[in-house]
């Protein structure tokens, strides 16, 4: 696997890599990776990190090895990885850069790192040897440590011999500071054990705890771009609960195109900076919370306890933490405002811990009053009440929901919010519209010549939108609806009213019978 990795996404496996008669697989499993893409064109060039995480199903990191070349005091190529870790990692190399007379070796052609050696030479000095290998099969490479390079003659003859007798074709060897100034970045993929845990890079300890949940960018709704904005807040938002203190990483893999929208989007800039041609710049931030009831505006105002630090251009961003025993808040996000995607919110951990998305109370945002809050649970059906959006004549079958209005005290003075009940991966497009009952009408009939009042629109394809407005005293009928007709799902809406009482500030907890109340005048509705 160490090796096939690179050979499937440089696009060359099949002649490459089937060499043996056992080793057949690894074509059929190229052509379903093509299939995947859509062709055998679209890996070309790919990203080794894509293809660790596509064909095992666990976590790869690139680091870059320019920012580390002229670091006063490294005695490791890298400090990260023990001795160990190098051993089970699965490790890939590339220059960004060809240098001249080097076509072989090309630009962001991946390369495996094999095996690493410390190695004395005659005079007592030590030197870290690296073996790297071309999955093209060709010689590639010129240099001290060559087949006829300079840099044997240092080493002890029996010892030379040793190393160059198991080297292969298209195998070489490499220094540490050669290497340094050669290579461009590595990319580091986690092992995974025989029981499918990962384990950790960093300390070789296994991650068993692993959870996962998915959610969507959505312009208008959940695309609140990054730290600079003031909607940064509406971001999706996760809370992680870590039972016990332990190794913690957190992945965010935004979804990739696999269609024809691969190639279709021309490559903008922002700033300086060019934009990807298919994926957003994205980021994960962590802060650690006290409690569940917080103030949100006050904690993303702080500074994160852990984060991937800038919003980068990547499939997948990694953060690795150690993190104690208490409640995160964790916001995916993405550089641009209005950014529209979905992502893969990934935790492994060797503690236990527990990952769910933050439902923010209604009765938390609402301020300056009391208010009353009822649900009512519904569903769109195939045939009777799935009669989609307003630009379909069959609008008016939707589910009507009765809304009777009787306190306007200036102001925002009702909320709704509507949630449908489906999987993050097939979400309808959602939305709703209040309509005024004329006061001598009893069942209103909603046709396209009748205009609602206010609208959650357009519709976004969302576990979750929201409005709140001023009403003023009447009655109202809302139509929750999807966007195109006849989508089946089960939804529920959250009306929030103000009411005209003064809140009473205390600190007892409400007992068991007032919620019984509770849940009685929610029926009642």
């Amino acid at each position: 696997m160490r090796l096939n990795v690179c050979m499937i996404v440089s696009g060359d496996a099949s002649w490459t890599v089937c060499v043996g008669p056992m080793a057949f697989w690894v074509a059929l499993l190229e052509k379903a990776y093509a299939k995947l893409h859509g062709s055998y064109e679209r890996l070309w060039a790919g990203q080794v990190c894509e293809a660790v995480v596509d064909l095992s199903g666990g976590v790869a990191e690139r680091w870059s090895l320019k920012k580390s070349v002229n670091t006063p005091g490294g005695k490791s190529l890298f400090p990260e990885l023990s001795e160990e870790m190098r051993k089970q990692s699965y490790i890939s190399c590339c220059v960004h850069e060809a240098p001249m007379g080097a076509s072989e070796q090309g630009q962001f052609h991946a390369l495996n790192v094999m095996e690493w050696k410390d190695v004395k030479t005659s005079a007592g000095a030590q030197v870290q040897l690296l073996q790297i290998r071309n999955p093209w099969g060709r010689r590639c490479w010129e240099g001290a440590w060559t087949e006829r390079g300079s840099g044997w003659t240092l080493l002890d003859p029996s010892c030379s011999a040793d190393l160059l007798g198991h080297t292969k074709e298209g195998e070489f060897w490499v220094d540490e500071m050669e290497f340094r100034q050669k290579f461009d970045e590595v990319t580091v993929g986690y092992p995974i054990s025989e029981d499918h845990c990962l384990q950790s890079i960093y300390t070789g300890s296994l991650l068993t705890h692993t959870q996962q949940i998915g959610g969507s960018w959505v312009k208008g709704h959940s695309a609140g771009g990054c730290r600079n904005n003031s909607s940064y807040s509406s971001n999706p938002k996760f809370w992680l609960k870590v039972r016990e203190g332990g190794e913690v990483l957190m992945s965010l893999l935004q979804h990739g195109p696999w269609s024809s929208l691969y190639n279709s989007q021309k490559r903008k800039s922002v700033g300086n900076t060019p934009q990807h041609p298919y994926y957003q710049a994205i980021a994960l931030h962590v802060w650690k919370v006290d409690k569940k009831r917080f103030n949100l505006t006050r904690i993303l105002n702080s500074t994160p306890c852990a984060s991937s630090h800038t919003h980068t251009y990547e499939r997948e961003v990694v953060v690795h933490a150690h993190l104690s025993a208490g409640f995160y808040l964790l916001v995916p996000s993405t550089f641009l405002q209005g950014a529209q995607g979905h992502f893969l919110l990934r935790v492994h951990a060797t503690c236990p811990t527990y990952l769910s998305t933050v439902k923010v109370s209604v009765q938390q945002e609402c301020v300056e009053g009391e208010w009353e809050l009822a649900s009512v649970r519904g569903c769109w059906t195939v045939g009777s009440t799935a009669g989609g959006s307003r630009n379909f004549p069959s609008h008016g079958q939707n589910p009507h929901v009765p809304l009777i209005v009787t306190y306007d005290p200036g102001g925002t003075n009702v909320r709704i919010t509507l949630r449908q009940h489906m999987p993050e991966n097939s979400l309808h497009a959602i939305g709703f519209h209040i309509y005024k009952v004329p006061s001598e009408v009893d069942c209103m009939v909603i046709s396209g010549t009748v205009c609602p009042v206010t609208s959650c629109v357009p519709h976004a394809h969302s576990q979750e939108i929201s409005v709140q407005c001023r009403l003023p005293p009447a009655g109202y009928v809302i139509l929750p609806s999807t966007y195109q007709p006849d989508c089946s799902a089960e939804y529920t809406l959250t009306i929030a009213q103000k009411i005209p009482r003064k809140a009473i500030s205390c600190q007892e907890r409400l007992g068991q019978a007032v919620q019984e109340t509770s849940h009685v005048c929610v029926m009642g509705l």
